[in-house]
């Protein structure tokens, strides 16, 4: 790691920028000087109440904020957030009108279309009518199964505009995937494409839609036409009805909205299922919206006429973080099918063309595109282009580097980091700060973040578990189905008791930044000594060899060992010198502890919808026990690469 910046913000940046502009604000409002990010931090935390009512102010949030901003309870769980609140989460994001562009849309090079807020706001009022005379009041669900294109938009906005509660999948979820989704949460209505495109096929999925549709039971059963019509999966869908036919009789009308009080519910999300069935987490409308208007403005500086890209499916909480950025005035650039396809820079053809401000992807992407050779910088115009995010998995040193020296110079590489328990960041981008290779800024305002070691004490310059240790608005209101709330509890508050404990292997740096080291529950202990896997992984796949790596800790001789499987780059064999050079590196670049006992060739990596490598089932696979649920999984016939490895039994 280098002391040296990769890139630090002009002073007319930072003193142009929406987030020194409410370091000014905050300042008046405390009464002190707050001259650097690190003192604006520190009040977010201090004067919570103070900082969320600014937040609210300065975003400019549609509703009725009350009188009080929180009340604070015995816990962390008991903390309430603007308890006298009325809003509605549509409505803020629909308060534009006019031509400007609200949405673009590109899947893959098959289809294009282009949504003004006039548009948009007719497509809304034509779907909420709809829905109203379907009866759906407030508290009813309704679940899409459907590509990140416009239409999936304009119903999550019809849905929560009155009150709804709104929840998604991508269409390549298999049936029992869905159905461990969607069937916890008894959807009034379900949403569905007649199929999708990806690296230039069509997948029709009227035949697994059928069945799916039977077995939820839905009122009715709304399908998107997206390869053609959208007749043959409507006819034979659980009263099933193509999108044009549901919404014909219904003429482009004044908008309502039913304001509700600020943790009414506003999505379901799902984690991601690996070892069960996946938990159904609820979020509110009100802190979802304060925590995305705090990020996307303050953070990232996407406010009105900003063009914010964001790389997602419908299954990924990128997806519900990229479209609160219509409340800002901001508009969305859409992005369904292969970002590799039909060829390698279409997504940088696509934001070069669109002229995307914010431009938001995951650390794989950007480490293929620089395996690919790819260099955007000589061959795009990226003048546009402000903020590249990076989320999805830790951003390797080298990925740093290479965005600074293939993709744009002069641009803020915000490395940011949270999930979908959150449904936003925990740690994150900051304008006012430089950027250092490897590292992810600071912790995001109002966000009391930390790391810990196994006894609870805070930790500076090692590793430990990433905490939150006071309350914020974006924390789920609850668990469907979760009486009592112990499965809650549990899920986030039994490592610290009274504390946030997040699952994340994490380590403050020198510089006030944050590095994190993979899923604390992924950490590798081979004698006692905790590694993240991500370390391995930012050295491995640095080999020309070497196209991606997943690694465990097995359980061997009373204690356990590090297992690296490898996926090697086409014309390549796992050699006995490429081991030992593979271990060589490990063994320089991290720690003889981290050294695998074993390196294994495989053909594929298993991994979720969302694209993350998911340890945990390879591990149960070599343990020799089930993985609890194979459909979370996008592919998990890779799963067979790891079963019956004699290799793993000396």
């Amino acid at each position: 790691m280098s002391d040296t910046p990769l890139w630090t913000p002009s002073a007319a940046r930072v003193e142009a920028h929406p987030m020194n502009r409410f370091r000014q604000e905050a300042e008046k409002l405390a009464g002190k000087s707050l001259a650097d990010y690190a003192a604006l931090h520190g009040w977010s935390v201090d004067d919570r109440a103070a900082f969320w009512s600014l937040v609210w102010d300065f975003t400019g949030i549609v509703g009725d904020k009350g009188g009080t901003s929180l009340v604070e309870g015995a816990t962390m769980r008991e903390d309430r957030f603007f308890p006298e609140a009325r809003l509605n989460f549509a409505e803020n994001l629909l308060s534009r009108n006019g031509p400007g562009d609200a949405i673009v849309f590109r899947g893959e090079d098959k289809r294009s279309s282009r949504l003004s807020w006039d548009d948009l706001t007719a497509l809304v009022s034509r779907l909420q009518q709809a829905f109203r005379a379907e009866g759906i009041v407030a508290g009813d669900r309704i679940a899409a199964m459907m590509p990140n294109m416009p239409e999936t938009v304009a119903v999550m906005l019809a849905a929560t505009s009155l009150g709804a509660v709104f929840s998604s999948c991508s269409p390549d979820f298999g049936e029992r995937g869905v159905l461990d989704r969607f069937g916890q949460i008894e959807p009034k209505l379900l949403v569905a494409c007649d199929g999708y495109f990806y690296a230039g096929k069509e997948i029709d999925i009227a035949d697994k839609l059928g069945p799916i549709s039977e077995k939820l039971g839905p009122q009715k059963t709304i399908v998107v036409p997206y390869l053609g019509d959208g007749a043959k999966a409507a006819s034979g869908a659980k009263n099933g009805v193509t999108l044009g036919d549901l919404i014909a009789p219904f003429q482009p009308g004044e908008l309502t909205f039913e304001r509700l009080p600020f943790d009414h519910p506003l999505y379901i999300m799902f984690s991601s299922g690996t070892t069960g069935v996946p938990k159904c987490i609820v979020h509110g409308a009100g802190g979802t919206l304060i925590q995305h208007r705090k990020e996307h403005l303050l953070h990232c500086g996407s406010g009105e006429g900003a063009r914010v890209f964001y790389f997602t499916t419908c299954g990924w909480m990128m997806w519900n973080w990229l479209v609160s950025a219509l409340a800002g005035g901001s508009t969305l650039l859409l992005y369904d099918g292969s970002p590799f396809h039909p060829h390698k820079a279409i997504v940088f053809d696509y934001i070069a063309e669109e002229k995307a401000s914010f431009f938001g992807t995951s650390a794989k992407f950007i480490d293929s595109a620089r395996k690919f050779g790819l260099k955007p910088r000589e061959t795009h115009d990226l003048a546009s282009v402000a903020v590249i995010a990076s989320t999805g998995s830790p951003l390797s040193p080298e990925g740093f580097a290479y965005v600074y020296s293939d993709v744009k110079e002069d641009v803020h590489l915000a490395s940011i980091s949270g999930g979908t328990d959150i449904v936003a960041c925990f740690v994150l981008g900051v304008p006012l700060l430089p950027v250092y290779e490897g590292e992810i800024q600071g912790p995001g305002l109002g966000m009391a973040f930390d790391v810990f070691d196994p006894d609870g004490k805070p930790l500076k310059g090692e590793k430990g578990d990433l905490v939150c240790t006071e309350a914020f608005p974006s924390m789920p209101i609850e668990f469907w189905n979760d009486v009592g709330g112990e499965r809650y509890t549990a899920a986030y508050f039994e490592t610290f008791p009274g504390i946030w404990a997040h699952g994340d292997f994490a380590e403050w740096t020198e510089h006030g930044g944050i590095i994190i080291h993979g899923r604390s529950d992924a950490t590798l202990n081979p004698q006692g000594v905790r590694i993240g896997t991500a370390e391995i992984y930012n050295i491995v796949e640095q080999f020309e060899e070497v196209t991606e790596a997943i690694c465990i800790g097995q359980s061997w001789e009373g204690d356990v060992r590090v297992v690296l499987f490898v996926r090697l780059a086409e014309g390549y064999d796992l050699t006995g010198d490429l081991v030992k050079r593979l271990k060589d590196a490990i063994r320089t670049g991290a720690s003889p502890r981290h050294v695998p006992a074993k390196i294994l060739a495989v053909k594929d990596i298993p991994r979720t919808k969302s694209g993350k490598i998911t340890e945990l089932a390879v591990r149960e696979v070599v343990e020799g026990r089930p993985v609890k649920n194979k459909e979370a999984l996008a592919n998990p016939e890779a799963l067979k690469e790891f079963e019956g490895r004699g290799e793993l039994s000396d």
